[in-house]
């Protein structure tokens, strides 16, 4: 059994702390407001917040958040235009996280899912699956068990710099679901 600590508590971190419930992983629930005092008590921390909360984040907790697997969520989109992604264009959310937490094992994972197909596990009549990118293959492998015990897939999508493409894809989903040509309950399926 992995303890895990959900920072968010909007439709992705409510999704994902049921998530993880419903594979008798124990949850903790946070913010980006909770004091810096809080002990964090989950092996995996994911962060569930915008992309301007991940600083902050890193900056308040980073000594707790060593040598612990932290999930990095977001979709770093420019809400000023929704017109691009704010990282470089060969960076992500997740390396600037990376670099910000060089003692953590730093996953890209749920952001190319919706709060939505999290809860119901389906995307449509397919099963939702979660891609998840990272450095650390044990962090990996253990997200990944987690999520199917939790009665989704999981597929590793490679080494931390396919954060980069996970973030676009999102990005495009997250467009899309904006402009009202997909559901926000729905999005893409991967059929193997």
């Amino acid at each position: 059994m992995v303890n895990v600590t959900v920072f968010g508590k909007g439709n992705m971190g409510s999704a994902l702390a049921g998530l993880f419930e419903s594979a008798q992983s124990p949850v903790q629930v946070l913010d980006s407001a909770t004091s810096a005092d809080e002990k964090i008590t989950g092996e995996i921390v994911v962060l569930a917040v915008p992309y301007s909360a991940l600083d902050g984040i890193a900056e308040k907790f980073g000594d707790q958040l060593k040598g612990r697997t932290v999930v990095d969520i977001t979709n770093p989109v420019d809400f000023s235009t929704f017109d691009s992604l704010l990282p470089a264009a060969d960076g992500s959310s997740a390396a600037e996280l990376a670099a910000k937490l060089p003692e953590s094992k730093v996953l890209k994972a749920f952001n190319t899912n919706f709060a939505g197909s999290l809860a119901s596990k389906h995307v449509g009549e397919n099963p939702t699956t979660v891609l998840i990118a990272g450095d650390d293959e044990d962090s990996k492998t253990t997200l990944a068990g987690i999520v199917e015990k939790a009665g989704l897939e999981a597929i590793d999508a490679g080494s931390l710099k396919r954060a980069r493409e996970l973030e676009s894809f999102g990005f495009l989903q997250l467009s899309l679901a904006v402009s009202e040509k997909i559901s926000f309950n729905g999005g893409f399926a991967v059929l193997r």
